[in-house]
């Protein structure tokens, strides 16, 4: 193991780096840097006598260094320090907000140049400068050091904060601006631990290539969904929380029920297919995801954007996949020979739409779950609970009409207690309430929504969840003597709320930080490795064209699209209308946040410009 790289700037009378050298093993390599001068610091004894324990040590101290341009001190093959310290950061006496925001910024910045891949920037600020939660009493925003803001111009995120204690390292002596007498207060101070965050870059659409009935496809993935099409987490090798809550799920309903694991295609259903859906899940098409295939003849090898193992695992996925099929004379489906050169399809939006195909096939067992999980895709209002794209689980199970009041029964008790199970893992003894769950009948009497409540996520959230629903209500030509349940369930809000994880994006993140949280066996809180995250809002409103009408599904997918996820919240201000033209003006205040990346002002502003014109070209609106 290579020996750990420590860096001090901004030191003052070097007691912080006296008193760590101390604590030290000799396997450290210590570097203490301040911008003084030797001869301005020869005027203080303490400083004097902390700099010879230091020599005396072997401690690589530097003098005149600028916490702003430390790529300019230190030579490429003696960069990449694991921990970087700032103790208490000031520009001087007079200096207001503004100097020390840019003060804190062009050092993050300076850090992005010498911090190794998973080195930590740790900085002091005094009670309230930081302007996060963690401060008590915690300042307005603006009244603030904007400190997490101000790293993400680095591409820094605060994945710990905690109290800064002197006593934690004795001998420390906190002083003030350029080694002044008068220190600075650090009652009430916190210490911030910045991280490398991965790079917030504009993602572009993948192109996917296929091959059906010998001829090769392609289609782009939804701007709005990207980096979510075949992510394989519920695949053998995935070791993520949601593949971990449905194996739980199964493998206790497995204690009482007969189970037959049925295997999941890839999401894409054709136009023709989607005529036969059942009536009580017709709504599903007016959110679904409309793409085109277009027949591609280019060198199979050719991709533009993904990778090849992509594109592999997805051409797996399509491998049972019937598609571009229609029905022949006898009734017997008939290869698509000649097939033009597009065919419109849409991204399956839920796991409903192939129960036909279950029950309908002759060798149906009844009695038996039969079980179908994998990733579903709707278009969606932009709320903290909803989400694009998600993992369904769906249990089919068929009963003899005779017992169906006792079956039912049965399997709503055993579901319900495996929930509870579930869900209270994580509470304190001393919240834990007798249920969580509630299956809640609807109003043709049959069919029920799983209600649970949210008491393991922040007070602000009071709402009910529904994570899934209870279908009873269904028949089947074949099996006339049989009536079917359909449960189905929503893994990615369970697994939020079974490991506290309260933003839904974090499921999709490329952070290898995320997977570190969940150890097998164990059932604890998700602990974010970005705190914090500051919010960006801005205000946008339009004139509508009255004869066009306005989707307002479609401008929040539009939101989600050219944000990248990063709008939390879209929030309808006000309606408008002109006393002489009589148009119509609407306005809406957007909130931009990451969960798990650096997102800085400027981005959002980009982000912000875009989508004005995204919605002018999209949505036949004019923005104001």
């Amino acid at each position: 193991m290579a020996p750990r790289r420590l860096l001090l700037v901004g030191e003052g009378n070097f007691s912080f780096a006296a008193a760590l050298s101390e604590t030290l093993d000799q396997s450290t390599h210590l570097t203490a840097t301040c911008l003084q001068r030797p001869a301005e610091l020869a005027r203080d004894p303490v400083a004097r006598e902390n700099l010879q324990g230091l020599r005396e040590r072997g401690i690589d101290v530097r003098f005149g260094v600028d916490c702003t341009h430390l790529a300019d001190v230190f030579e490429l093959h003696n960069r990449e320090f694991d921990q970087i310290y700032f103790n208490f950061p000031h520009c001087g006496r007079k200096a207001g907000l503004a100097k020390n925001r840019e003060l804190l910024a062009k050092f993050f910045q300076s850090c992005a140049d010498v911090l190794a891949e998973e080195g930590e920037v740790h900085v002091a600020l005094c009670r309230g400068q930081g302007g996060t939660p963690a401060d008590k009493p915690q300042r307005e925003w603006h009244n603030s050091w904007q400190v997490v803001a101000m790293a993400a111009l680095g591409g820094l995120i605060l994945s710990d904060v905690y109290p800064f204690s002197c006593k934690a390292v004795p001998g420390y002596k906190c002083t003030g601006y350029r080694s002044q007498d008068k220190s600075f207060h650090v009652e009430g101070a916190l210490n911030h631990v910045f991280t490398r965050s991965l790079p917030f870059e504009g993602s572009q659409p993948r192109i996917f290539r296929i091959k059906l009935c010998n001829q090769w496809f392609s289609f782009p993935e939804p701007e709005a969904l990207v980096g979510k099409l075949n992510r394989g987490f519920l695949e053998a090798p995935s070791c993520h929380p949601i593949k971990t809550i449905n194996e739980k799920l199964i493998a206790e309903l497995g204690k009482v029920f007969p189970l037959k694991r049925l295997k999941c295609s890839f999401p894409l259903l054709p136009q023709e297919g989607t005529s036969v859906l059942p009536f009580w899940n017709c709504d599903f098409l007016s959110a679904a995801f409309w793409i085109t295939l277009r027949e591609d003849n280019s060198n199979s090898e050719s991709l533009t954007g993904g990778t090849s193992q992509d594109v592999e695992d997805f051409l797996v996925s399509f491998s049972e996949l019937s598609l571009l099929k229609n029905p022949g004379r006898d009734g017997k489906e008939e290869a698509c020979e000649g097939t033009c050169g597009q065919a419109k399809i849409c991204l399956r939006p839920s796991l409903l739409v192939h129960v036909q195909d279950v029950i309908e096939v002759p060798d149906f067992l009844s009695g038996s779950l039969h079980i179908l999980s994998g990733p579903v895709f709707q278009k969606c209002h932009i709320l903290p609970f909803t989400m694009p794209a998600f993992h369904e689980t769906l249990f089919i199970v068929g009963f003899n009409q005779s017992l169906k009041d006792g079956c039912l029964q049965s399997l709503l008790d055993h579901l319900k207690g495996i929930l509870d199970s579930l869900l209270t893992q994580t509470l304190p003894e001393s919240s834990k309430l007798s249920s969580l769950v509630k299956f809640v009948l609807q109003s043709n009497g049959k069919d029920y929504m799983i209600r649970v409540k949210t008491h393991n996520f922040s007070p602000d959230c009071t709402e009910d969840l529904i994570i899934g629903s209870v279908i009873t209500s269904a028949t089947s030509v074949i099996h006339k003597d049989q009536c079917f349940v359909f449960v189905s369930m929503n893994l990615d809000l369970l697994a939020m709320l079974v490991w506290c994880i309260s933003d839904w994006r974090m499921l999709w993140t490329s952070d290898n930080r995320f997977l570190k949280n969940f150890v097998p066996g164990k059932t604890e809180p998700f602990k974010s490795h970005s705190l914090y995250p500051p919010c960006y809002v801005h205000d946008i409103s339009f004139w509508i064209d009255q004869k066009k009408g306005f989707d307002e599904l479609e401008f929040h997918t539009v939101a989600r699209a050219v944000s990248q996820d990063t709008i939390i919240s879209i929030q309808f201000l006000s309606r408008f209308q002109h006393p002489q033209t009589q148009q119509v003006s609407l306005c809406y205040r957007l909130t931009y946040q990451t969960c798990d990346k650096a997102l800085t002002q400027q981005q959002v502003a980009s982000m912000q410009s875009q989508f004005r014109k995204e919605i002018q070209q999209r949505l036949y609106v004019i923005p104001r």
